[in-house]
């Protein structure tokens, strides 16, 4: 027996406006800004007057929750595809403000011409032509009258058929009468089958995260404050990429000026540091997984709604709990000293530039890591180690590539339950034997291309080292990465096409080094055996190439550094193969002690 689990119906646009007001249906204030361009707003009023469909919104009802005298509230409906259209609506024909992209409180006035039935944004000329009805809004919502509306009008155009011109504003005042639908979920339903039946029903493919389901319940709820706090990580994560926005926020939202979250926040407006911009779902993530000790996100959409696991009911006591518990975690999350100690930890593993980042569910977790063992541990003094270790071994092994929130879930359960030098060593012992040492880590070397994660935890291991680039003797690749320079090759990539190698084969990471511009220029196209045995005789004459290094012994330890061979004959053609191969291992060594270090 099949069980319905959505309802289809048509409603009016004034009931649906009315249960907006009433708050029957949530619409958040910063679900997400409203991103229509005023034009499309024209265009759905347009659509309406004309009678055609204007598409389905999606709402999911809130769970029935038991409030603390044991009696039953009915969950209001939470609206989680069609906000864009709602608020159109709102703006369109109740008059109401709107937060456009920019984060700006603006207006949106729809102009009306009753003679050529178009609509059009109005602006200054429309406002000047008496052909035009410049706002809509107070005609179509009641607060003028039309035949007041009607009666102005012709005396400002006498020789407008008066017919026309009551039937013309009859149909536009009809508009509130036209229906949309509304397809209401199941509150039963989980947050995957929610997310099956959008994908199925939204014919343009959108799929919506779990992070977005919890953001539309926190942003709905104003009983516990959940309407500031997704202010609070919506406003973070764009601070932390436009600083300049700080004033502007200030300025245009005082209530939230007034708030602790902003005070929390304040420090990024002088931030420009862009190791870690998190979005919207890597703080809520983190957030919640540092304070719930859980990692599925589902978990925590139940929590929101009052979700006892264990009596499958849902209570008001465990909802009020959970929003303080989010919340705790958000203020912990954005806090300053927490924020920026931890980009300096990930900073001091060697990952000074974001691009050598190849993971955000690793920078999560081990973000997420420090605030728990920060938090349960205080300044234990092995804490920036661990978190170091964690952090390079979960992008090593690829730990939160596939079925990250089973991970997380899996990692922080551990994490909360056991001492945490114990699980690492586990952990090392089962992922990074000798086996992923001495063939793994080098079959996954084996590549060309230059965003794979162990190239990158490669060139951080050099970063941390202070290793000098290849043939530079005060560069070094730290200096090369944060100042973005060039990455060549050291058999040069014309060289080898003209001996018949394919990109893959020219490309190879083991290939690649961190080289001075001016260097590699002049080095250009020649056969690696000529320019190295250059390099060797400039330390004899010392009269400098390729580079300024003028001693063997710092040449050697140069080489070294980059894993590179010191004797002339591995850089002939016919040893390239093995020339991959022997510094593939050499990396690979490289790595592990690198490792071992942290």
């Amino acid at each position: 027996m099949s069980t319905q689990k959505y309802a289809v119906n048509q409603h009016l646009i004034s009931t649906l406006l009315s249960w907006v007001k009433s708050g029957d249906i949530a619409i958040p204030e910063i679900q997400r800004p409203f991103v229509w361009d005023a034009t499309k707003v024209r265009d759905l009023m347009d659509s309406l007057y004309q009678g055609y469909p204007v598409g389905y919104i999606i709402a999911w009802r809130n769970p029935t929750v038991k409030l603390k005298d044991g009696s039953l509230a009915e969950g209001k409906k939470i609206l989680i595809d069609g906000q864009q259209r709602v608020t159109a609506l709102r703006a369109a024909i109740l008059g109401l403000s709107v937060v456009n992209k920019d984060y700006k409180t603006v207006k949106i006035r729809i102009a009306f011409n009753p003679i050529t039935e178009r609509f059009e944004v109005t602006n200054p000329a429309i406002e000047k032509d008496k052909t035009w009805l410049a706002d809509i809004a107070p005609i179509i919502n009641g607060d003028i009258q039309t035949h007041r509306v009607a009666r102005a009008y012709l005396e400002s155009n006498p020789s407008t058929n008066e017919d026309l011109i009551f039937e013309r504003l009859d149909r536009l005042t009809d508009v509130i009468k036209k229906q949309i639908g509304l397809i209401e979920l199941d509150a039963d339903l989980d947050i995957e089958t929610v997310t099956e039946i959008f994908i199925r029903i939204n014919s343009k493919g959108v799929v919506l995260s779990q992070a977005d389901f919890a953001m539309s319940k926190i942003a709905a709820n104003e009983e516990f404050g959940g309407n500031t706090l997704r202010k609070a990580i919506d406003y973070f994560c764009h601070l932390a990429i436009a600083p300049e926005f700080y004033t502007h926020m200030a300025e245009n939202d005082a209530t939230f000026a007034k708030t602790d979250f902003f005070q929390k926040m304040s420090w990024l407006k002088n931030e420009n540091d862009d190791l870690y911009d998190p979005s919207y779902s890597d703080l809520l993530r983190v957030a919640f997984t540092s304070n719930f000790n859980r990692g599925r996100l589902a978990d925590l959409v139940g929590l929101l709604s009052g979700r006892n696991f264990e009596t499958r009911t849902y209570e008001k006591d465990i909802e009020e709990a959970s929003y303080q518990t989010l919340s705790d975690g958000v203020k912990e999350f954005i806090n300053e000293t927490h924020f920026k100690r931890f980009t300096m930890i990930i900073k001091s593993a060697g990952f000074v530039d974001s691009g050598l980042i190849r993971s955000q569910n690793a920078l999560n977790f081990a973000y997420t890591l420090y605030l728990k063992l920060k938090r349960d541990l205080g300044n234990e003094a092995k804490i920036e180690s661990w978190v170091r270790r964690w952090f390079v071994m979960s992008i090593l092994t690829g730990r939160y590539s596939g079925s990250p929130e089973s991970w997380f879930d899996y990692d922080i359960k551990q994490v909360a339950h056991r001492p945490f030098a114990e699980f690492l060593a586990d952990v090392e012992a089962a992922d990074l034997g000798d086996g992923f040492w001495e063939a793994g880590l080098i079959q996954s070397l084996n590549t060309s291309s230059t965003n794979s994660p162990v190239f990158k935890v490669f060139l951080a291991a050099q970063a941390r080292l202070a290793d000098q680039g290849f043939l530079s003797k005060d560069i070094t690749v730290r200096d090369m990465l944060t100042h973005h320079g060039d990455i060549h090759h050291v058999f040069p990539r014309n060289f080898l096409k003209k001996q018949g190698l394919t990109q893959t084969r020219y490309n190879q990471v083991a290939n690649f080094v961190y080289l001075q511009q001016e260097v590699n220029i002049k080095i250009g196209d020649k056969a690696p055996v000529e320019y190295m045995k250059i390099a060797f005789q400039q330390c004899e004459t010392k009269e400098p190439v390729y580079g300024v290094i003028t001693s063997t012994e710092q040449l050697k330890e140069n080489l070294k550094r980059n894993c590179l061979p010191t004797a002339i004959e591995d850089y002939e053609m016919d040893n390239y193969e093995q020339f991959l191969v022997t510094r593939r291992k050499a990396m690979a060594e490289k790595i592990k002690a690198y490792y071992y270090a942290l």
